[in-house]
C-alpha cells in the first residue's frame, strides 16, 4: 500500500505537465557506456516526472525507491516504481530490470542502461529487453550527514526508452 501511494503521488507532479513521448530514443547524445546492444530497435521513449525516495541509514543518504509516472503527450502511461519496474496503466503489461551500466550526469542521477530480466502481459512492455535513463535532471541525494531513519523525496526528470530484440 506505502509503495502505491508513493507511485499515486508522484503522479500528481504529472498534472498539468506538458510531457509528449518521442518516437525514437535522444540518439547520438546517448554516451557510449549506455548504448543499447545492436539486434535491438526501439518501441517507445517517454518523459517521466517523480521523485527518488532516500533513506537514511548510518548517517548516510540510500535510495530507497524510484516513484515516477511515464507521459505521453501529457497523459500518464505508466508507473516507475522499485524494482526498478515499469507497468503500464494503459495496458497492463510489466518490465522489470537491472543496472547493466551507468554514465554520470552533472547535478542529476546518472544516465543507465538496464537489462530486462522480468516481463509480463503481452503489452507495449511485454518483450521489452532493454529500458534506458536519458536526459536525467535532478534526483541527487541530499548532501551532509542525516539523521538515522529520516526520508527524503527528490524530484528528478527522465526519459526512459524502451527496447525489444529484433
Amino acid at each position: 500500500m506505502k509503495r502505491m501511494t508513493v507511485a499515486l503521488a508522484a503522479g500528481a507532479l504529472l498534472v498539468g505537465g506538458a510531457a509528449t513521448a518521442s518516437a525514437t530514443p535522444a540518439g547520438p547524445t546517448v554516451p557510449d557506456a549506455i548504448k543499447v546492444p545492436a539486434g535491438n530497435h526501439p518501441v517507445a521513449t517517454y518523459p517521466a516526472e517523480g521523485v527518488q525516495i532516500y533513506g537514511c541509514t548510518n548517517g548516510a543518504w540510500a535510495l530507497i525507491q524510484p516513484a515516477a509516472v511515464l507521459s505521453r503527450h501529457g497523459k500518464p502511461v505508466a508507473l516507475h516504481s522499485k524494482g526498478p519496474v515499469w507497468t503500464s496503466i494503459v495496458d497492463g503489461s510489466t518490465v522489470g530490470a537491472t543496472a547493466a551500466a551507468t554514465s554520470p550526469r552533472a547535478n542529476a542521477i546518472p544516465e543507465v542502461l538496464l537489462k530486462a530480466t522480468l516481463n509480463t502481459g503481452d503489452g507495449i512492455f511485454g518483450k521489452v529487453t532493454y529500458v534506458q535513463r536519458l536526459n536525467t535532471r535532478g534526483g541527487v541525494a541530499p548532501a551532509g550527514a542525516c539523521t538515522d531513519g529520516a526520508q527524503t523525496a527528490v524530484r528528478y526528470s527522465a526519459d526512459y526508452a524502451f527496447w525489444v530484440a529484433g
